[in-house]
């Protein structure tokens, strides 16, 4: 996993001072650098990004309205953990734009069952190199092209605006229990196969016992 400087040294230089002090600590949260209950102090952050605090202060704010971080004055900005009512309401939207969506998507063209079938490759490519931020990226965007496939805009953005909370609950998911990458695989080949069979109802089942065992790991269930 790389260091702390060498994701902020990596931030392309056209980025702004607040923008790569946002982009170190929200990469830092996804990828469970910062964990759930950590208190992050301006100095340590401006250090590790090599910009003063006015920039922190600026990335921070924006943080805590994207739900991320807790901002407490004088002390630091605490990393906020997943709730289980956040767990419930990502999963409780996915079911249902991802059903809806996953019928709508039925005949699947051509364009989009390649996609599929390559972003599957790409999951399968960083199992193998162990890179969990990736897999997950990868994971989430099959999802999403599935989601957008179907041109409705709303539901496509109703689904992005999830897509962080998504990459963090999955990364943690992973890291607990590593053998759900493979199940992943086989589950995303069985809806990416109902899409090649044009079966609305065989891909909202195979849709829907995927999200649900997700769902039960993810809530810590025994299953």
């Amino acid at each position: 996993m790389p260091s702390a400087t060498a994701t902020a040294a990596s931030a392309p230089a056209t980025l702004t001072a607040a923008e790569r002090v946002y982009q170190h600590v929200k990469n830092g949260v996804l990828d469970r650098r910062y964990e759930g209950g950590s208190l992050l102090t301006e100095g340590e952050l401006a250090d590790a990004v090599g910009v003063s605090r006015t920039p922190v202060r600026e990335a921070l704010l924006r943080l805590e309205t994207e739900g991320l971080i807790k901002l407490y004055p004088k002390k630091g900005a605490l990393v906020l953990s997943v709730s289980a009512q956040e767990i419930a309401d990502v999963v409780e939207t996915r079911l249902l734009v991802e059903e809806f969506t996953v019928r709508r998507a039925v005949p699947a063209a051509p364009a989009l069952l390649e996609r599929l079938a390559e972003l599957i490759e790409e999951h399968r490519r960083h199992a193998r190199s162990g890179d969990l931020a990736a897999l997950m990226a990868a994971d989430r965007c099959f999802h999403a092209e599935i989601v957008r496939s179907v041109g409705n805009q709303i539901l496509s953005r109703l689904y992005d605006q999830m897509r962080d909370r998504q990459l963090r609950m999955g990364v943690a998911l992973l890291h607990a229990h590593p053998e759900r990458i493979a199940r992943t695989l086989t589950e995303h080949t069985e809806i990416l196969d109902a899409l090649r069979a044009g079966d609305g109802e065989a891909a909202a089942d195979a849709v829907r016992g995927h999200i649900g065992r997700v769902a039960a790991l993810v809530r810590g269930d025994a299953r």
